[in-house]
Formats: structure tokens, sequence, C-alpha cells
């Protein structure tokens, strides 16, 4: 990753639009490129919101990701969809990174907490994003920056606890069963949450040409 920013021409997507907030609330990130947004993703965003007892979970979509070499749909596109699946009162969408035009997480979360100060804010990602961490810009800046939660995704979980990332992470790991403590703790800190298991994807929805996730579908994924 590089954290070279980029300058979006839509003036409909050029404003953080941050969802209204209060300090010393507790605010998960949830973020990614969403494309699609499905009933997997919910699942993560629900369980945090429970198991760490949050005030609200903020959906950032991105623009794009320097990971993957395919573009996205477009972002416009990617928001509307994931507005109508984060349809919980604490669920939020919005897209900051278009207007700072940030590309690495790590300096997302700089500006999130320099726009907003005093949140108690706490990176949210599935065990498949863990596995993959060490690959990111500035990943140990990242776990420096806020606490981690990382909620588990079908076959992810040994990958993501043996990866180099956890390995590194591994002396501030709290215990599952006091997740609830993660938004007040200095990072590094981290936890890893159990959750039901949705086999939903992105690339498998793609390939579908279809975008998953009634509000059918996420309620018996979260039963």
């Amino acid at each position: 990753m590089t954290s070279a920013r980029l300058i979006f021409a839509d003036p409909a997507l050029a404003r953080p639009d941050l969802p209204v907030s209060r300090p010393g609330q507790r605010i998960g990130v949830f973020g990614g490129t969403f494309d699609p947004p499905h009933a997997g993703h919910v699942l993560v965003s629900r369980t945090a919101l429970k198991r760490l007892q949050l005030d609200a979970v903020w959906w950032l979509v991105s623009p794009g990701n320097p990971l993957k070499k395919r573009a996205p749909a477009p972002l416009s596109k990617r928001l509307a969809t994931a507005r109508d699946l984060a349809c919980h009162p604490k669920e939020h969408v919005c897209a900051p990174e278009a207007h700072w035009g940030t590309r690495a997480t790590v300096d997302t979360l700089s500006e999130l907490r320099h726009a907003v100060p005093g949140r108690r804010f706490v990176w949210i990602m599935g065990g498949d994003g863990l596995a993959d961490l060490h690959r990111w810009h500035r990943w140990q800046d990242l776990a420096r920056e806020v606490p981690i939660a990382v909620v588990a995704r079908p076959g992810a979980r040994a990958r993501a606890l043996l990866s180099p990332a956890a390995r590194w992470m591994a002396p501030f790991r709290l215990p599952e069963r006091q997740a609830g403590q993660l938004p007040l703790r200095t990072a590094p800190a981290w936890s890893f949450l159990s959750a039901p298991l949705s086999a939903l994807s992105s690339t498998a929805l793609r390939a579908q040409n279809q975008i998953m996730g009634t509000d059918e579908q996420i309620s018996s994924e979260l039963r």
C-alpha cells in the first residue's frame, strides 16, 4: 500500500459526512470496499456492535483497495447498497476517504481521530483481513493507532491466528470474554471474536453478478 492521496471530482462524494457523535462514545470503524456489500458484512458489524458494547458502528466505504488490481463498482452504488443493508439504528455508512484522499487505513484512522477527537474508536475487521494485515501499509502503526476487533470468518480462523500480524500482536491480545473492555484499552490491543459464520463473500457475489443480503437472509444468518 502507498499513502498517496487521491482526488475525486464528484462533489457529492467529496464531503466527509461523518455521523453525529459525542466525545467518549465507543465507535466501531468497519472499513472496506464493500464490493458488493452483503449479509456477511452485516454479521461482522452486528457481532462487533453487541460484543464490544458499542454506541455505533461506522461503515467506511473506501473508493478502492490498493492491494487489488480490479477497480470496484462506482462508489455511489456501493454506498447506496451498504445503506440498505446497514439498517440497524446504530449503524451508519459514510465515505470520508473520498474527501480526505487517503488510501491507507492507518492514514484514514489518523484523519478520523483528528476530525472527531475524544471518541473511543475500534477498528473492526474479519479474520480474513487479519490473515493479510501484514501486507497493509504501516500495519504496525495501524495497530498502535486504535484497538482492533477481529471477527471470525469461515475458513480463516487458523490462517488469521497464525498470521505474521497475529503473532506480532500476541502480547496485546485481550481474551474474548473481556471484549467489552476493548474500546477502553490503549492501543495496541485486540481481541478475536467468535461469530455465526456466513460463507458469503464479495468475490463470490461479483462472480454471480448479483448482490445478496436481503432482510430475510440477514435475519437467518444472525439467528
